[in-house]
């Protein structure tokens, strides 16, 4: 009974352990496999030495990037992908979401920057037209009066 009360804090410790450690990094590390398997060409992604590309070709252990201005193309390991910014899936699920974002926006009747400029030169102008009437008229009467 007291080796068993002595190994009781022992055998608590590693199941906290396990429970705060090891099982989310498992869960983590499933995660990410699962994100670098699930990689297709289009795929814009970021790699672990910041590296910004977009996915061209996807072999079985490695992919093909295209990277700057250049199009510079080269191959890597599929292990050295951080993060997928940008997905196909994502692009369709973002493009579905905007139209109903639009009808809901529609009742607003917002005006483009092009006719909202415009209309704001048409009621500033004849505001302008006033002033310079105004300011014509004054030196017309001060040439009078010398």
């Amino acid at each position: 009974m007291g080796s068993l009360q002595s190994l009781l804090p022992l055998v608590l410790l590693i199941l906290i352990m396990y429970f705060l450690l090891i099982r989310p990094q498992k869960k983590k590390e499933k995660a990410v496999n699962e994100m670098r398997s699930n990689i297709k060409a289009g795929d814009e992604i970021i790699t672990i030495g910041g590296i910004c590309g977009k996915v061209v070709k996807v072999k079985e252990e490695t992919i093909v990037i295209q990277v700057g201005a250049e199009k510079l193309k080269f191959e890597m390991m599929k292990w050295s992908v951080s993060k997928v910014i940008n997905s196909d899936e994502s692009k369709t699920s973002s493009k579905k979401a905007k139209p109903v974002e639009e009808t809901e926006e529609a009742p607003k009747k917002a005006l483009p920057k092009r006719m909202k400029k415009a209309s704001e030169e048409n009621e500033a102008e004849p505001t302008i037209m006033e002033e310079n009437t105004a300011q014509e008229s004054s030196p017309v009467e001060e040439v009078e009066e010398k």
